[in-house]
């Protein structure tokens, strides 16, 4: 038996401060199976979330030609492992599965990088992220056509903006087919931002940008990575505690608009590394 735990389940309350300045507090009003609604104070105001109903905006990792893939690179692999006559499977006989995974973060699947990305010193996104629960906006974006390319503007970053100023931006584009969820988009030549929108987003302080592509620069770009640089401000004044999350998939139902967003990530020293970015909608 847990202790402290209601006798009542409609009087669970809590009191939970963080380091994170925005979430002052947790109040829980109901407790049920299936039912966990949270008050939250940020920034003066007061909203309230459902735990229960969590949206999942990642893509999940597969070892096979389902799999999203960019840059040029085949499916990730998950295999059992093997030594002799040893094969870690259990429908060939071994006590438990045992598989090993051979995947790159930046080219199969959901991942959130930080500035190591680009910098030629290290640092890496288990250290830059330590924060994993903020405001965030919601928009759809049709990019512009520009020559041969489709490009995401900072007019159109504006007409969805408006006058919020969030902490996290999610970015849909449009259009939205669920094929994403399995793109193969090495020579696709996919949208882009540019660098005028990447230098709007920085000046509205916007910490962590989610967007549905591998990448928020140009595929072939002769390396100039300008969205990339203008995010980070690197290497100027480079912003260690900014985060950008690509290859996510936010599915038609889900409406544009205020969430709280939960962004988890794997515990890796690296660069980058595969990410769970959940949202709540704000009830």
């Amino acid at each position: 038996m847990l202790r402290g735990l209601p006798r009542n389940k409609y009087d669970f309350h809590t009191n939970a401060s963080r380091a994170c300045p925005e979430v002052v507090y947790l109040n829980i009003r109901k407790f049920r199976l299936q039912i966990m609604l949270a008050q939250i104070q940020y920034e003066g105001e007061s909203f309230a979330i459902d735990f229960s109903k969590p949206i999942d905006i990642s893509l999940s990792l597969r070892g096979d030609d389902k799999n999203p893939i960019a840059w040029y690179l085949d499916s990730p692999k998950i295999t059992p492992f093997r030594d002799g006559d040893f094969v870690g499977k259990v429908s060939e006989g071994a006590s438990v599965n045992f598989n090993n995974i051979q995947f790159n973060p930046h080219a199969h699947g959901t991942h959130t990088e930080c500035v190591g990305h680009i910098s030629k010193e290290f640092f890496s996104i288990n250290q830059s992220l330590k924060n994993f629960f903020f405001k965030v906006k919601l928009i759809s974006v049709s990019p512009e056509l520009q020559g041969e390319d489709q490009v995401i503007s900072v007019a159109k970053l504006k007409e969805q903006i408006k006058d919020s100023c969030p902490e996290a931006l999610v970015i849909r584009t449009l259009p939205n087919y669920i094929e994403k969820r399995s793109k193969k988009y090495s020579h696709t030549n996919w949208p882009y931002l540019s660098e005028e929108a990447m230098l709007f987003i920085r000046q509205l302080n916007i910490k962590h940008l989610l967007i549905d592509l591998p990448s928020v620069d140009k595929e072939k770009d002769e390396g100039k990575l300008l969205a990339h640089k203008a995010f980070w401000n690197y290497p100027k004044n480079t912003r260690f505690e900014a985060t950008i999350t690509e290859l996510i998939y936010v599915p038609n139902h889900v409406s544009d608009g205020d969430y709280f967003l939960n962004l988890q990530i794997a515990s890796f020293e690296n660069d980058a590394a595969p990410s769970k970015p959940v949202l709540y909608k704000i009830q």
